[in-house]
């Protein structure tokens, strides 16, 4: 089933590959933490209730450009997504200027609850009270952490191994993708990249690559993964055919989401492929899946 170049799945017990990076403090330590953060805004979205006439008004000065900074807005409008209308995305609602209001009212303003009963569960609402909605609002604030913790301590490995033969490109953290358009001209439509690795002298493309923590992943999710991943080795295979231009392409993927069956399936099958120019990772396995004499071939 997998090709012979497959490094991954000969290793009999995935979790042993793994590097563990917890997402968030576990509780109780982080409710302080997300009270202090969320009770102004809380406070805040009770004066609005208790000024506005309608739900439609309300959502339409949180959403009023220069209003609040965009620190403060986003806050009501998580608020504004947990407690009148859960199908508003805060990414579209966050939007002032491309998304208006009153489309967002038209679509969905039926699913608005009434001022009357946000005015009923905000003018006396409860510390208690408070502390839960604090502890929703603040559920998904580290998303994406761990897979920057990722990319930084690949970066130093990767730095400290091969500092004076490779170099490598791109956002530690937060930032912009790499659109290989913009490292070879003649590639057409988007493919956006996390680093690329060049050799430190002739600053020839030697890899692109991906980076990828999941710590937690399965069903729907790990199917889409699997097409992406495979529609980029095609397309680098067929940019290669067209041009002859050589580089390798490395999936850095880590987490326990990893070890999921069909998650880990997809690396076995991904690792090796497009006759070992492709090589899955974590940060573990770096040492023996990603060398010099590789990134040469």
């Amino acid at each position: 089933m997998y090709n012979e170049n497959s490094f991954f799945y000969k290793i009999p017990n995935p979790h042993d590959v793994i590097t563990a990076i917890p997402n968030s403090r576990t509780f109780p330590e982080f409710l302080e933490q997300r009270v202090e953060t969320y009770s102004p805004a809380i406070n805040t979205f009770c004066e609005l209730v208790k000024s506005n006439c309608s739900s439609f008004t309300l959502l339409e000065e949180i959403r009023r450009q220069g209003r609040f900074d965009a620190v403060s807005r986003m806050s009501l409008l998580k608020i504004f997504r947990r407690c009148v209308c859960t199908v508003l995305d805060t990414e579209a609602t966050k939007k002032i200027t491309k998304v208006s209001t009153a489309s967002l009212v038209s679509s969905y303003g039926y699913l608005f609850k009434d001022i009357d009963q946000l005015r009923e569960q905000f003018l006396n609402i409860s510390q208690s009270e408070v502390y839960a909605l604090s502890m929703l609002l603040g559920e998904y604030d580290d998303r994406g952490q761990q897979g920057y913790i990722l990319s930084d301590l690949f970066f130093d490995w990767f730095e400290s191994n091969f500092k004076d033969k490779f170099c490598i490109e791109g956002p530690r953290g937060a930032g912009r993708d790499i659109e290989l358009s913009s490292v070879f001209p003649d590639f057409t439509g988007s493919y956006p990249c996390d680093f690329i690795i060049r050799d430190i002298f002739t600053q020839e493309v030697k890899a692109i690559g991906f980076a990828r923590y999941d710590s937690t992943r399965g069903g729907s999710q790990s199917d889409d993964r699997t097409g992406g991943n495979s529609d980029k080795v095609h397309k680098a295979m067929n940019y290669n055919a067209l041009t002859n231009k050589n580089f390798k392409i490395i999936f850095l993927s880590d987490g326990p989401g990893l070890t999921h069956r069909d998650t880990w399936h997809e690396a076995c099958l991904l690792d090796g492929s497009w006759s070992g120019n492709v090589r899955a990772s974590t940060l573990k396995t770096a040492d023996v899946r990603i060398t010099e004499e590789w990134l040469r071939s």
